[in-house]
């Protein structure tokens, strides 16, 4: 038959033959039946699908089922093993530093906390307020803390961080060969929380620097520093995020990582695998004051950046264009005609400022800066504080729903001066003893807060902090007289007898406030 039924049609006849043979062998002598079994099973495997000519041919579809039902290939990892961080280490750990810090506290006729407590310690305000104060003229014993830094140049200069050095009376820098140099504070900026020290030295080892803007999330980092005064401890992890924006700090885009930084880690170099510097480990966030998986480091181009001016002027000259911003979110986007949340909005133009002479206006949306694109509000202030002062910027903004080029000469930051102590001992006239530091308004301060007075308030203790003077009163007069220099209150308060009437500005309100100077 040649219809397409031919081979089931075999298939069948050859298993009637099959029970024919059994049949016929149950009735032979026990070696015929032997011999016929073993024919007989030679026929079964024959007939088998394994060896049938039919099985072997499979149907039309046959094709697809099997290709769907064979498992598929194992896909290719994406991370294949984990790095060996030795080479860093061994080739630049050389370069990182122990930083010794000892300021030290001296009495100043007020109290001055218990023997040894840093004005950083939480408790310490309470003790000021309900303590005892210390005998005059008396000295607390020396604040010591510590942190770390690393070698930029084989003569000696160092970076750090700015709050490592803080108020320091001596600063010492220990290498990993245990080689011990006194440093000196070549300049800080608070900003940035950068600073640089130096000590006399050559052919020191030095880091390598690298490029933050290639950071990518995920990417591992190492950092090398002095946790806890364990010289040249080494931690690592991921980036997991960049350009962050933290409270108080619009001028650093840091770097965020889960690398472990503990107290002592501060100054401390974060390395990427190609043992390249990209940040200075500054912050953790924390609330138990230890790590807790969220540490910040600043960009290293930030901290070169800073370097270069504290070297060579021993200050840093900032650009700003005198406008206020915030942050674009989806209602803003969709009432203004964005494709997206993106830009700076800005609230507010100084009056006679930079961008009020360029033609900027509130509800304006900075999309980019000299080609550098805007992408959160908290981008803007870094990227204007790097413009030299003086020079034009080139702002892309979205106006009426288009965007449209407007060119900004960039002003200079005013960065708040130097406050003027005025403290002392037994042997200190009044105006010493009074316990105030004060720093003069710039313009901008006066009109934010519409005072005529010219001094405010940064820091109190002794006496003024006994009467209630507060950082941030701003100081009209002495003993009914008006000062508007540091020079006038100087002169009235060494006038006076052992009681100041100081005449203060506080939340809008003139009040008087006396202050006890003497015995």
């Amino acid at each position: 038959m040649k219809n397409g039924t031919e081979r089931p049609a075999v298939r069948s006849i050859r298993n009637t033959d099959i029970l024919t043979g059994l049949r016929h062998m149950a009735s032979q002598p026990i070696a015929r039946r032997v011999f016929a079994l073993a024919i007989l099973c030679g026929a079964l495997a024959a007939c088998s699908p394994k060896s049938s000519t039919a099985a072997a041919t499979p149907p039309a579809t046959s094709g697809a089922v099997t290709s769907a039902a064979a498992p598929a290939p194992a896909a290719a990892p994406m991370v294949q093993g984990l790095p060996d961080f030795t080479a860093i280490v061994q080739k630049y750990g050389p370069a990182v530093v122990n930083i010794d810090v000892v300021s030290r506290q001296e009495s100043r006729g007020g109290f001055q906390g218990p023997p040894g407590m840093s004005p950083d310690d939480p408790f310490y305000d309470f003790f000021r307020r309900f303590g005892i104060p210390t005998p005059r003229g008396g000295n607390m014993p020396p604040t010591r803390g510590e942190g770390s830094g690393f070698i930029v140049t084989p003569d000696g200069y160092i970076l750090t961080n700015a709050h490592v050095i803080d108020d320091a009376t001596n600063v010492t820098v220990r290498l990993t060969d245990r080689r011990e140099f006194t440093a000196k504070v070549i300049g800080s900026d608070k900003r940035t929380d950068v600073a640089v020290i130096k000590i006399d030295a050559k052919n020191l080892p030095t880091v390598r620097i690298g490029d933050p803007s290639q950071l990518r999330t995920g990417q591992w980092v190492i950092a090398i520093g002095s946790p806890f005064g364990f010289d040249n401890s080494v931690t690592a992890g991921i980036v997991s995020g960049i350009s962050r924006s933290l409270p108080d700090d619009n001028y650093v885009p840091f770097i965020q990582t889960d690398v472990a930084v503990n107290p002592g880690n501060s100054g401390g170099p974060l390395f990427n695998l190609a043992g390249e510097v990209v940040g200075i480990n500054s912050q953790i966030y924390s609330r138990s004051g230890g790590y807790m998986g969220l540490s910040f480091a600043i960009p290293i181009d930030v901290a070169t950046g800073v370097e270069g001016q504290l070297i060579k002027t021993g200050r840093v000259s900032r650009g700003r264009i005198g406008v206020t911003v915030q942050e674009v979110n989806a209602q803003f986007a969709e009432s203004f005609g964005l494709d997206r949340p993106r830009g700076a909005l800005i609230g507010s133009v100084e009056e006679g400022g930079p961008g009020d002479k360029a033609g900027l206006k509130p509800g304006d949306v900075i999309l980019a800066v000299d080609g550098k694109d805007i992408d959160r509000s908290a981008q803007l202030p870094g990227i204007i504080a790097n413009i030299k002062p003086g020079t034009d910027a080139t702002l892309e903004v979205w106006r009426n729903k288009a965007t449209k080029r407007v060119t900004v000469k960039v002003a200079e930051l005013d960065e708040p001066m130097r406050k003027v102590a005025m403290r002392g001992g037994d042997e200190a006239d009044n105006y010493s003893k009074l316990g105030v530091a004060v720093r003069p308004l710039d313009p901008r301060e006066k009109a934010q807060v519409d005072t005529r007075g010219n001094l405010v308030i940064e820091d109190v203790d002794g006496p003024a902090a006994l009467a209630g003077l507060q950082p941030g009163d701003i100081i009209l007069g002495v003993n009914g007289h008006d000062v508007s220099t540091v020079n006038d209150l100087q002169s009235a308060v060494r006038k006076s007898g052992k009681a100041v009437a100081l005449r203060i500005q506080r939340n809008g309100t003139e009040i008087f406030v006396p202050v006890r100077i003497g015995d």
